[in-house]
Formats: structure tokens, C-alpha cells, sequence
């Protein structure tokens, strides 16, 4: 038995065991909440859901746009390859059970290999994550900070608060030493498996990558404002997404933009803190109704905005799968390619491009 069997076979009872958790969990808040209010909030929506699907359209674009800017030359992503690689690798994650997540994730790269060397777009990937995990860590210590100053909160969710900014505040300033000192942990850990049975070429593999993502911190300051742009474009969309839909759903309590922002700030640490369970199933609901009362809105209007969330999922979930069944991808195909990675050769012949690009590249910057 392989390894990735033995994976999966290990990660599938957790799976039920947490789908099954969040599911009891969605009901319970569902019932908690109210049907019938949250029956009612989803009817005052109507053709409002159109336009929460137009947002969240607008957000798996900019994230695919900036992916394109992580791409370093002499190769391309065309952004509709980005885009459908996004929606599809979005699909997978938001379906299907623990175990995805290790496959989701390096699906999306995965995904292009038709159109550029599986390396260089897992690396483009990585590079697009860095900067949008940099703009999370700034958005969620914002919004934290918000929720602390302006509103009285119990006292498990005040310290939760504080431990998020804490973790936060640790998160950027090792982040930044590490990315100035150029730290190889990535190869470091190879060569550590390396030296307990794991084959030798993944340290050639690791090598590049980390010279690829160091490579382009050094060499294209210049894109670092339009990425670090099209991220907050996202976060501002998400912000406007829970605006449009409490407009809708909440009647008895208008929105502000300033509330909108702090629901969001938490849907993003419920997103990253639970992105394994399918659609946050039961999470979502529980912690964005808690907020909603603190923010003084009804806990079935906060119930309401997370149902809608997964409908908005669901329907990009579709056409992810769609794009999937059409382009003929099977998903064990697509996580045996995403624990491969690449073959020998094609590291090589990627090193020679790079070197070769390096090359050209030299003289023009002496010439500056």
C-alpha cells in the first residue's frame, strides 16, 4: 500500500467524524436560530442573491488576476486559466470531506500543468498565498481590534480576541525575519525526510522552489503594490458581499459598513480556522450568529448570512465542477499529480530556463 492510500484511508473516518459534527452542529444553530425567521430572511434576499453571487464572482477574479502577476517570465498564466484553475480547486475544497484539503489546495496549480511546468505555477501559487495571507493577518488584526474597541464583548470572546491579535502580531514579525533572512525551511525539512528514507529528488525540487519564491521577493518589487491591491479588492468585496445581504435579510437593523467589515474580519478566521469541513457546515453559523447579537443584530440574521454564504459557495462549487467534468479531470488523477509535482527532468529543464533567463536579465539590469 502507497503512502497517499494509506493517507486517505487514515483521513476518511476523521472526515465523517467532523462532516458529521458540523452537520449536527448546522441543524442545531438552524433550529436554535429559527426556521421560520431564517425562512423569511432567505425570501426578503430573492433576486438580492444574484447579486451576492456577482460579488463573490468579482472576488475569484481579482485573486485570479493576481495570480497572473505572480507569474515570472519566460512563462504566462492567461487569466482564464487562472480563473477556471481557481473554481475548480475551490470545488474540490468545498465539497468534499477532510482529506481534500491536502489535495485542494495543490490541485489549483495542478490544474495549469497544461500551460505552464507544474513547479513553476505550484510556486506562482505559493508566492499569490504569501501576499494574500499578509493581507488576512492585516484585515483580521483590523477588524479584532475594531470589534475590541467598540463593542462590549463576553469574556471567551474578548480572549479569544486578544490570543487572535497575539497570534497575529507573532505571525507577521517571524513571517518578515524569515522572508529578510531568506530561511530555507522548506529544504531544511527535505533534508530531514531525506535523511529518514524520503527519495532524494524532492530535495532538488525544494531547492527550486524556495529560489523561485526568494527569487521573486528580490526581483519584482514592482508588481508587490498591484497584488498587494487586487487583495484588499478582495477583502472590500467581501465587506460590500455582507452589506448587500444583511440589507436584504435584516430589515430591523440596517447595516453599516463598519459592522459589515467586523462580520466579515471573522468569517475570514472562521474560513482559514475551518477551511476542512465542507462549507464551514455548523461553524459558520455558530460563530457568525454569537457575533451578529454583539453587533445587535438578530443571531437568525447572522444564522441566515452564513446559509446564504454556503449558497454562494454551492453555486461557484458547481460551475467549478462543471469546468472539471468538461475538461475530463478526474480527482485521483489530480491528487496523484499534486503529491508528485514534477519529474526529474522537468526540474532541470526548468533550472536551465531559469538560468538562462537570469542571463539575459543581468545585463539589461547593469545597464539601469
Amino acid at each position: 500500500m502507497n503512502q497517499s492510500s494509506k493517507a486517505k484511508r487514515r483521513f476518511t473516518p476523521i472526515g465523517i467524524i467532523l462532516t458529521a459534527a458540523g452537520v449536527a452542529l448546522f441543524i442545531y444553530f438552524v433550529n436554535r436560530a429559527g426556521l421560520g425567521q431564517i425562512y423569511d430572511g432567505v425570501r426578503r434576499l430573492g433576486f438580492g442573491f444574484i447579486l451576492v453571487i456577482a460579488i463573490a464572482g468579482f472576488r475569484h477574479v481579482v485573486r485570479s488576476a493576481a495570480w497572473c502577476l505572480c507569474m515570472e517570465a519566460p512563462y504566462r498564466l492567461r487569466f482564464a486559466d487562472a480563473l477556471r484553475a481557481r473554481l475548480m480547486g475551490d470545488a474540490i475544497g468545498n465539497i468534499l470531506p477532510i482529506g481534500s484539503f491536502a489535495v485542494a489546495e495543490p490541485s489549483k496549480p495542478v490544474l495549469i500543468r497544461d500551460r505552464v511546468p507544474l513547479i513553476a505555477g505550484f510556486s506562482s501559487f505559493v508566492i499569490e498565498n504569501i501576499f494574500y495571507g499578509f493581507s488576512v493577518v492585516i484585515f483580521v488584526f483590523a477588524g479584532m481590534l475594531a470589534l475590541l474597541l467598540t463593542f462590549h464583548l463576553p469574556k471567551g470572546l474578548r480572549i479569544a480576541s486578544f490570543v487572535t491579535i497575539g497570534v497575529i502580531v507573532a505571525l507577521v514579525a517571524i513571517s518578515l525575519l524569515l522572508v529578510r533572512r531568506q530561511v530555507r525551511i522548506v529544504s531544511a525539512a527535505a533534508a530531514f525526510a531525506h535523511r529518514h528514507g524520503v527519495d532524494p529528488k524532492w530535495m532538488d525540487k525544494t531547492r527550486l522552489f524556495e529560489e523561485r519564491v526568494y527569487g521573486f521577493y528580490q526581483r519584482n518589487a514592482r508588481r508587490f503594490l498591484p497584488i498587494l491591491f487586487l487583495e484588499a479588492c478582495f477583502h472590500i468585496a467581501g465587506v460590500l458581499e455582507i452589506y448587500v445581504t444583511l440589507y436584504f435579510i435584516s430589515p430591523e437593523q440596517a447595516p453599516t459598513f463598519f459592522t459589515a467589515f467586523i462580520l466579515e474580519s471573522v468569517n475570514r478566521i472562521i474560513t482559514m480556522a475551518f477551511k476542512f469541513i465542507p462549507l464551514r457546515m455548523g461553524v459558520d453559523e455558530a460563530g457568525t450568529g454569537k457575533v451578529s447579537k454583539i453587533l445587535r443584530f438578530t443571531e437568525a440574521s447572522g444564522v441566515t448570512l452564513a446559509i446564504v454564504r454556503k449558497g454562494r459557495d454551492l453555486f461557484w462549487a458547481l460551475i467549478g465542477i462543471a469546468l472539471l467534468v468538461h475538461r475530463g479531470f478526474s480527482l485521483r488523477a489530480i491528487a496523484e499529480d499534486s503529491s508528485s509535482l514534477m519529474s526529474e527532468s522537468s526540474v532541470s529543464d526548468l533550472r536551465q530556463r531559469d538560468e538562462l533567463r537570469l542571463e539575459t536579465l543581468e545585463p539589461r539590469l547593469e545597464s539601469d
